[in-house]
């Protein structure tokens, strides 16, 4: 389905955010992208997305291709089209706008009949918010407006779904409903997931496929569950250090210069 091949983005034709970064999705599979705060995650998945542009974001080399199909140069409305769809971080809701509101703005694209589809089968995934369809969103819980995020979303039926810090700042038990939702998106209807998620950890456990990003490069990648048993990545994401104990930022506030796989 989506493959990057050494994809260079540039801010301001000077600040390289992303370099040579390169990743595979595949139908029906989850993959995690992984990484520290600005590490170029977000900026990935805006390259695909073609939304670079508000933020003087270019991309200056490298192929993103959706099903054999170029994406670059496109514009946003026609990746869309083709089948690719972001949840960006912070959900971006329409906060004056009710829940029925917002799905119907995520179902531009489609046909009116189609559209109405789509909302049933959101309300179907998110029952909660069937009881909130006519609340203004920006009074939602920050778990309902995600679902609302995630259900806008799928109102274009993706084929390729990409989310950017699902679970930021939402309560353990909505973290877990949120991660059922996608597993369920995936496994059941064959979407691609790109998931980029601070918590590597519950990334890992649903994922199929994970990719870490340090500096704006892809510098380790593996299945999912070796990732999960690989000791830079249990030290350095996960938190553990030998033995299973868990080890604080003050243990590892050299990490960097430790990553065996920076080295």
């Amino acid at each position: 389905m989506l493959n990057l091949t050494n994809v260079q983005i540039v801010y301001d034709n000077t600040i390289e955010a992303v370099r040579e970064a390169s990743l595979t999705v595949g139908k029906g599979r989850i993959v995690a992208l992984l990484g520290s705060n600005g590490a170029g995650k977000s900026t990935t998945l805006k390259g695909i997305s073609g939304v670079l542009y508000p933020e003087d974001g270019e991309i200056k080399g490298g192929q993103i291709t959706f099903e054999n199909r170029q994406l670059t140069g496109l514009a946003p409305d026609e990746i869309v089209r083709a089948g690719v769809v972001m949840v960006p971080e912070g959900r971006r809701l329409f906060d004056q706008l009710t829940v029925e509101e917002n799905l119907v703005m995520g179902g531009y694209t489609r046909s009116l009949s189609d559209a109405r589809r789509q909302m049933e089968r959101v309300y179907g995934l998110f029952p909660r918010l069937v009881q909130k369809r006519s609340t203004v969103s920006g009074y939602l819980s920050g778990g309902e407006q995600q679902m609302v995020a995630i259900g806008r979303a799928l109102m274009s039926s993706p084929k390729l779904l990409m989310l950017d810090e699902p679970t930021l700042g939402l309560a353990p038990q909505v973290s877990e409903e949120i991660f059922e939702i996608i597993t369920r998106l995936c496994r059941q209807e064959g979407m691609g997931i790109l998931l980029v998620e601070q918590n590597a950890q519950m990334a890992l456990a649903i994922a199929d496929y994970g990719y870490i990003m340090e500096n704006g490069r892809v510098v380790l990648d593996g299945e999912a569950d070796k990732l999960l048993r690989n000791d830079d990545v249990r030290e350095f994401y996960l938190g553990f250090g030998e033995g299973g104990s868990r080890k604080n930022m003050r243990d590892v506030k050299h990490y960097k210069r430790r990553k065996r796989w920076l080295s």
